[in-house]
């Protein structure tokens, strides 16, 4: 990580890391904290960190050897939409997969708890993004117990230690994944109570957005201390070395977004992907496809276009 981009990335999400070991509590915690930043600066923060993914991207899918999995977690109103849309903004879509993960269905229930987040992995060279993820089995299943019921658990699955147990097998199977090749990278969206008072009524108020809320989500704000105790749990026992948590400040959008992208770009920086280096023979076979196209240039074009606009 000798680049001094990566310096300076490592140097401004340092704070937002969860150390592993560490005990978390979201009340000490500042969703509108912006590190001393004014908005007027964060746009050219935000754009200097999606170049760096959409420089960063195109290697990963041509070395093929590395994944990256981005799970974002958040309450309802956290932001995960628009953190999605801008911070992958110059990203090639084809390398990139979003999922979000609803109620399960009938078919997902006759299958381990991991089974359904398993199914939408990154393949090599992709960047996966999971839209709430496995994350929520020991968030809204917690604070949901009746949900646990539906999984059809055995009875020696659903005794005391159920949440220790599953922290312990989510962080096995990060491991495995890290050890596979698959970067996990894990962000929370920090938002306060207020913010999000103030975010369903926007949707209220504005017709356009109208269809963004949902009764349920007033339903499920009657829970926040729940919530606040389960996130708190749940960050402490798996921010590991091999996946952190990454805890950000939610509030003030602008700021969320530059702290997910540097969060993200981060990642790839230390993967440090590189395009391969063709060998002898496919080089053989470049300079003698390169020979017939140059042959075929029309009178008075030049015959390599390319390398005649970058020689003058």
């Amino acid at each position: 990580m000798a680049d001094k981009r990566a310096r300076r990335i490592a140097k401004f999400i340092k704070p937002l890391r969860v150390k592993p070991g560490t005990r978390v509590d979201l009340r000490d915690l500042d969703p509108r904290y912006k590190a001393g930043m004014r908005k007027r600066d964060g746009a050219r923060l935000l754009e200097a960190g999606v170049s760096l993914l959409a420089e960063y991207q195109p290697r990963l899918a041509a070395q093929n050897t590395h994944g990256v999995l981005l799970c974002l977690q958040a309450l309802d109103a956290g932001g995960k939409d628009g953190t999605i849309r801008h911070v992958m903004s110059g990203v090639n879509p084809q390398g990139v997969r979003v999922s979000s993960f609803k109620v399960p269905s009938a078919e997902e229930l006759d299958h381990d708890y991991l089974w359904r987040y398993a199914d939408r992995l990154p393949a090599r060279g992709e960047i996966a993004i999971f839209n709430r993820s496995h994350y929520e089995e020991v968030l809204v299943v917690r604070v949901h117990p009746e949900l646990l019921e539906r999984q059809r658990l055995p009875e020696s699955a659903r005794g005391p230690g159920v949440w220790e147990r599953r922290y312990r097998e989510i962080n096995d199977w990060e491991r495995y994944l890290t050890d596979n090749g698959f970067t996990v990278v894990k962000i929370f969206l920090n938002l306060s109570k207020e913010e999000q008072r103030a975010r369903f009524l926007k949707r209220i108020d504005l017709p356009e957005k109208n269809w963004k809320f949902s009764a349920a989500d007033v339903r499920e704000r009657r829970f926040w201390d729940d919530y606040q105790e389960a996130f708190s749990e749940m960050l402490s026992a798996t921010s590991t070395p091999w996946a952190p948590w990454y805890v950000v400040p939610a509030d003030r959008k602008w700021f969320a977004r530059i702290c997910a992208a540097a969060v993200l770009a981060h990642a790839l920086i230390k993967i440090d992907p590189q395009f391969p280096v063709v060998g002898d023979e496919v080089r053989r076979e470049l300079l003698a496809a390169r020979r017939e196209l140059e042959a075929e240039a029309p009178e008075g074009e030049p015959a390599d276009p390319y390398a005649a606009r970058h020689r003058s």
